[in-house]
């Protein structure tokens, strides 16, 4: 298995402790989300990092996963919908602020990756097109991008901005022309009509990205551990 390190600080934006595993030792940093409710060790476990092994043990990325807040935010449903989104903004700030900064230090690159997996492929997502200025590659598997329906008929400003079909269209940044995002999904993806419709958005918009959609391939970790190697190669 690749070189692994645990960290754990306590995060003042979340007024909690986080915990995030890295693999490698050097690289192009790669900051991959969990799924839904999802832990830092999610993707060790279903073998996502297993298969990124090669690019890990030869230096070409460094892959931080950190833990997830979903329970506390979007699936939180014993809080307003207001206070689930705001709760999300502080992980937002803390993705931003504590682990961006770290990952830019232990690699000397100032522009990492974003990545995920179904819901992972959200945060991966919105992060990125959130936060251009340190994104400069996106890469989704089976990702879903509206979360409008975690919120009970919810809608304000913030779900606005934190909803990336909603805030895409109209969002202006110069670092957009230069990012590269990556659609993965498959016939038999549950996703495969999200991931059609932000391939429309960005491509109304100009910016540089790939829809691969795959014979077959289902919602699904076999899927997603072919996908991400192949994604991880086209780094430059």
């Amino acid at each position: 298995m690749p070189h692994e390190q645990y960290h754990q600080w306590y995060s003042p934006r979340l007024s909690r402790d986080i915990q995030v595993l890295t693999f490698g030792t050097h690289g192009y940093p790669v900051i991959l989300f969990p799924t839904s409710m999802g832990s830092y060790y999610e993707n060790k476990d279903f073998k996502l990092i297993e298969s990124a092994a090669w690019f890990i043990d030869n230096g070409f990325v460094k892959i931080y996963c950190p833990d997830g807040i979903d329970s506390m935010s979007w699936y939180n449903k014993n809080i307003h919908p207001a206070d689930r989104v705001r709760n999300h903004i502080w992980y937002d700030q803390m993705i931003l602020e504590e682990l961006i900064p770290l990952a830019q230090r232990e690699t000397g690159v100032g522009r990492v990756v974003t990545a995920g997996c179904s819901f992972g492929g959200y945060h991966a997502t919105n992060f990125g097109f959130k936060h251009p200025e340190v994104t400069k590659y996106i890469f989704n598997m089976g990702a879903a991008f509206d979360i409008r329906d975690q919120l009970d008929g919810y809608y304000d400003d913030n779900v606005y901005f934190n909803n990336p079909p909603d805030f895409m269209p109209n969002a202006q940044h110069h670092f957009y022309q230069d990012m590269f995002v990556i659609l993965g999904t498959g016939t038999n993806d549950m996703c495969w009509d999200a991931n059609v419709k932000m391939a429309s958005i960005l491509e109304q918009k100009g910016m540089n990205y790939w829809l691969d959609v795959r014979k077959d391939a289902p919602h699904d970790w076999p899927a997603w551990r072919e996908m991400f190697p192949h994604y991880l190669s086209l780094i430059k």
